[in-house]
């Protein structure tokens, strides 16, 4: 019987690329070899050219350096017909698209796939699309009945025809505030914003990554992340996990993140037991109200007085053996190359777009 061949699709042209990259050597590192055959494509950031990816490639932060798709590496010839090397056919029998940000977590390798009838890992394409645009996404959670921060939008066009109705409909809101585009992830571009005096240079940080702009109150209490996935079909949650943040950091960003090793993760939580499940029903309730496949780590803010708020759905979080979600879920068990099996297993069962290819 022959493996399965699972063609890991990493970088883009999104601000999340090297994350991107990271998360990709972590499923190379740990799937299954016995069972699948991994072939590891690259998008490159520049051009958004698809290459193969040398086997000898950095995947990993080397000094400090983030890892990238090699600009020169060999082309895959790409379309609807599936994918080619040298006008040679490249089999391959599933993707997991290990995409953070836009052009690919947003719902557009999802199309891609669906057009050329291959299956894929995660969410489809409307539950990306959403899930990758906060404002829309926040609508949904709020219709839900779930508690979200205030905020507002503001987009490009609008800052610049009118910045004085924009600044009018901003000092509604209370510092601190946070700024970040409402499509980007990882925290690039997000600013914590505690004056009006230093608001303009944030909204024109979050527009270098997204047009539009999302305004939003700042939450005060514990960064709470729960994680989401589908085991044999069924909607599983993990025990919520919180964030420590080194005091050095203001808040969650990007460095914090990726590049100090003072941030970690407490699981379970350090909450009441009834607000732990609380947050596991509301990240279940979240995940099937977008409409999300496979999986997805859920952000909560939990307030001193222990109202719980949604920040997020990640429907493509990081996915290093040291990232947040496989963290909380070894916490019960289900190993690295657990959680990659079932997103596997599931892209080839589940009926992925509306046709049922």
């Amino acid at each position: 019987m022959s493996k399965i061949v699972v063609a890991i699709l990493c970088g883009g042209r999104s601000s999340e690329h090297e994350i991107s990259v990271i998360s990709a050597g972590g499923i190379l590192s740990a799937i299954n070899r016995d069972l699948y055959e991994p072939i590891l494509i690259g998008i490159t950031r520049t051009a958004g050219r698809w290459v193969l990816i040398p086997n000898d490639h950095p995947l990993s932060i080397v000094d400090g350096v983030l890892p990238i798709v090699p600009e020169a590496a060999q082309a895959v010839t790409t379309d609807i017909r599936g994918f080619e090397v040298n006008g040679k056919a490249l089999r391959v029998d599933v993707i997991f698209p290990m995409l953070h940000g836009p052009y690919g977590e947003d719902g557009t390798i999802q199309g891609f796939c669906e057009i050329a009838n291959i299956p894929y890992a995660g969410s489809g394409v409307l539950a990306s699309a959403v899930g990758m645009d906060k404002s829309f996404a926040k609508s949904i959670f709020a219709a839900q009945g779930m508690k979200v921060a205030e905020g507002i939008v503001i987009t490009a066009e609008q800052w610049e025809s009118n910045r004085m109705a924009c600044e009018s409909l901003i000092s509604r809101l209370s510092f601190p505030l946070f700024v970040k585009p409402s499509r980007g992830g990882s925290s690039r571009g997000t600013t914590k914003v505690k004056s009006a005096e230093t608001l303009a240079a944030a909204i024109a940080e979050a527009h270098r990554f997204d047009r539009k702009a999302l305004v939003e109150e700042g939450v005060p209490g514990k960064e709470v992340e729960c994680a989401v996935l589908e085991i044999d079909g069924e909607v599983r949650t993990s025990n919520p996990g919180e964030i420590i943040i080194d005091q050095k950091f203001d808040f969650y960003d990007f460095e914090s993140k990726y590049l100090d090793e003072g941030t970690s993760v407490k699981v379970p939580a350090n909450i009441p037991e009834a607000d732990r499940k609380e947050i596991q029903r509301l990240a279940a309730l979240a995940f099937t109200s977008l409409g999300c496949a496979g999986l997805a780590r859920v952000d909560f803010f939990y307030r001193p007085d222990g109202q719980i708020v949604i920040n997020e759905l990640n429907t493509m979080p990081g996915f290093t053996p040291t990232s947040v979600f496989p963290t909380l879920w070894a916490e019960k068990g289900v190993t690295y190359a657990d959680i990659i099996d079932q997103l596997i297993k599931g892209a080839l069962t589940r009926k992925n777009g509306v046709l049922g290819n």
